[in-house]
């Protein structure tokens, strides 16, 4: 039996088999575990397959569920580190606390800004009426409060107590 090589990043070294191209692509838990790191760290299809030495119909065919899954690996990579983290501090381990103080720290900084953009956007939005009616009704309400403009020229007419008695 002929022993593996192994390149400087530990893929299989691929002997030639005496036939032109390059051998099947086999899908292993290893690259599939791979390509869903690469996805956490954000990296494109493109970047992907050439780091799996294969081409991009290659990658769609054999990994389609986790390229599918490319919104949520970031999350799922912070979960699972917290969770080490967590296992580490409890056996005892300083560093694995002081990392997991660090990381509940930029989870809650993260939150409290996206609450704060949130509370910012919500009060510069201004409401938008639905229909035509609704926008003659805000039209109406300003005329009658002065913000809308000139409203010399109806003097008291619109104010609710003027008119017939």
């Amino acid at each position: 039996m002929e022993e593996q090589e192994f390149d400087l990043f530990g893929d299989p070294v691929r002997q030639s088999n005496g036939r032109r191209g390059r051998p099947k692509h086999v899908a292993t838990q290893e690259n599939r575990n791979k390509v869903m790191m690469l996805l956490a760290m954000g990296w494109g299809n493109d970047r992907i397959a050439a780091a799996l030495h294969c081409s991009l119909p290659t990658l769609r065919k054999h990994y389609f569920s986790e390229l599918k899954a490319r919104g949520i690996q970031r999350d799922r990579f912070d979960a699972h580190r917290l969770m080490v983290a967590l296992e580490q501090a409890n056996k005892g381990n300083v560093g694995a606390m002081r990392l997991l103080n660090q990381m509940v720290e930029k989870n809650d900084l993260m939150l409290t800004t996206g609450k704060i953009t949130e509370a910012q956007n919500k009060r510069n939005r201004k409401p938008e009426p639905e229909g035509k009616k609704a926008q003659e009704r805000l039209d109406a309400q300003r005329l009658v409060s002065g913000e809308g403009g000139d409203t010399d020229e109806w003097g008291d007419d619109l104010t609710p107590e003027a008119g017939m008695h």
